[in-house]
């Protein structure tokens, strides 16, 4: 474990002269282990295996990505943050992991305050909203409708708590009754629409789209408050439920009481690659608007964000687990 204290670097009336690794510059030593506390092929996964390999160029250290899902992000993040805080674990904070659970989970094992140091943002996406190829629905509209119409609650599938508070948000402003089915991952919830087992679910951009260009799903709306920029054919949620205001975004954070300089240093690395052009274009192209920040910016926003989540959970109905 590395650390900082003031007798170690001052050596003051003792004779130490032995200074942490972290202040001769020798950090990162050995690989980092970036957590990512969702399945293979999530939204959270795919970000960060763009961002794996030139943070590994830059730390001048392998970066790998050690998928640890379960629970709704609790299993990956809690073991995130009882690692050693010495800045060779990193974790993504998200909106379900780093906010949601803090009122979905009833006695969650970790706090994102206060069991972890912020490293910075790492970028924004979209969920959209997709159907079976086979339903009725053409759009929006005719989802509400038919939903309305139907004898039986349709069906949502969700991943994480960001899904459901989507679909469950999106239910209450259209004044429907719908179900919601729980999934292991992002992923799963999708592939189960395609089936034509689930009538809708809030899916990651990056995975719904080549479902959509397959003709496999239909997208029916975007949660981004504008059109999305890679495909402005799809209508906001927001132009038909004018309440409806939702964020996808990711952050980077190491655990609780990692040294300074370590986390200085890892934002500088972390903001360098993401202002790279080729990563931007890389990012832009699966739908990710890439978002460098100070730690202390990405730690406002995010209690801001537990705070605001938190609401939209209880007007959502949703009960803690």
């Amino acid at each position: 474990m590395v650390s900082l204290n003031r007798r170690a670097l001052l050596g003051a009336g003792s004779g130490l002269l032995a200074v942490p690794a972290v202040a001769q510059g020798t950090w990162p030593d050995r690989p980092i282990r970036l957590v990512v506390a969702f399945p293979a092929g999530s939204v959270t996964d795919t970000l960060i295996r763009h961002l794996a390999e030139p943070l590994t160029r830059e730390l001048g250290q392998p970066v790998i990505v050690d998928n640890r899902p379960g629970g709704n992000g609790v299993v990956g993040t809690e073991s995130a943050a009882r690692s050693a805080p010495d800045g060779h674990t990193w974790v993504v904070l998200s909106v379900t992991n780093g906010a949601l659970n803090t009122y979905t989970v009833r006695r969650l094992s970790y706090d994102p305050i206060k069991d972890f140091a912020p490293i910075g943002f790492i970028a924004e996406t979209a969920y959209l909203l997709v159907v079976p190829a086979s339903s009725p629905a053409r759009d929006l509209r005719g989802f509400i409708e038919h939903a309305k119409a139907s004898r039986t609650p349709l069906t949502f599938s969700h991943g994480n708590s960001s899904a459901l508070i989507a679909s469950m948000t999106l239910a209450r402003l259209a004044g429907v009754e719908m179900t919601g089915v729980p999934y292991r991952g992002g992923p799963e919830a999708l592939t189960d629409v395609i089936a034509g087992r689930i009538d809708s679910t809030f899916t990651d951009f990056a995975a719904g789209m080549p479902q959509v260009r397959e003709g496999k799903v239909r997208a029916i709306a975007v949660t981004s408050p504008q059109p999305f920029a890679l495909a402005p054919e799809i209508p906001t949620v927001k132009s038909v439920l004018p309440g409806f205001d939702f964020d996808v975004w990711f952050g980077m954070a190491v655990p609780a009481g990692t040294p300074a300089p370590i986390v200085t240093r890892a934002n500088a690395a972390m903001n360098k690659v993401l202002e790279g052009s080729e990563l931007k274009e890389r990012l832009a192209r699966l739908g990710y608007t890439p978002r460098g920040s100070r730690p202390a910016e990405f730690q406002d926003f995010l209690r801001n964000q537990i705070a605001v989540l938190s609401e939209r959970a209880r007007e959502a109905g949703l009960e803690q687990q």
